[in-house]
């Protein structure tokens, strides 16, 4: 029996486009200055130290810190102190109203008809803090209190099983009775191994897999066939 709805985002509640379309590049015009203006803030201090410590120069300036951010948004890296600064950044785009948090209007439904009998959480490469931030400024207003909680890469890497090992750790539900939703195959692959049900969203033509269930929107949703 499913107990939990562990879901991800880009791709699968959300448009792709949004996210490579306005976020990343809205992230990565204001970032040289956001990280310039705010270097000496705590939150921002600790992941430009962890940028350094990833690229094993302890002694980087500012500049190289900078250039190494812009680099890791263009080859689209979920690497974790990028993430944690981008949710930072949009936060300002998001109470500018710049833009609003996308959601699939089949998805907003369905979480919604889910949320009085199944609890939900969110699995995500962009950090808890832009997650958040998309749900309380979404297209259907701040929406945040549907899920129970949420989850980076703080917990691991998506496509390894260690992750959601983690993740299952701290939730109080087995394994079998946690639903994984995603667009990737090789995030539900490592979430299958961990013992997770999973199910794949195919929005866009990408190929299925014999691996997992699969729909093209949540219209198509049916609980019993899972389990």
């Amino acid at each position: 029996m499913i107990k939990a709805i562990l879901t991800d985002i880009e791709g699968t509640i959300t448009r792709i486009s949004f996210v490579k379309e306005v976020l990343f590049p809205y992230a990565a015009k204001q970032l040289p200055t956001f990280v310039r203006a705010n270097a000496n803030k705590p939150d921002v201090a600790e992941q430009i130290s962890a940028v350094k410590a990833l690229i094993e120069k302890p002694n980087a300036d500012i500049e190289e810190v900078i250039s190494t951010l812009l680099t890791w948004i263009d080859e689209d890296k979920k690497i974790t102190p990028l993430k944690q600064l981008q949710g930072l950044i949009w936060q300002t785009g998001y109470e500018h109203g710049d833009f609003k948090g996308h959601l699939y209007p089949d998805a907003f439904d369905f979480l919604q008809a889910q949320y009085n009998d199944i609890a939900l959480y969110v699995y995500s490469s962009g950090s808890v803090k832009a997650q958040q931030l998309l749900f309380k400024y979404s297209d259907y207003g701040d929406i945040r209190s549907l899920f129970t909680d949420f989850f980076d890469t703080k917990v691991g890497a998506k496509q390894e099983q260690m992750a959601y090992n983690t993740i299952v750790e701290l939730l109080p539900f087995k394994a079998a009775e946690i639903l994984f939703l995603s667009d990737v195959a090789g995030e539900l692959d490592a979430a299958q191994a961990a013992g997770l049900k999973t199910l794949h969203l195919i929005r866009d033509g990408q190929a299925s897999t014999k691996a997992h269930p699969y729909i093209n929107d949540f219209s198509q949703f049916k609980l019993e066939q899972l389990v």
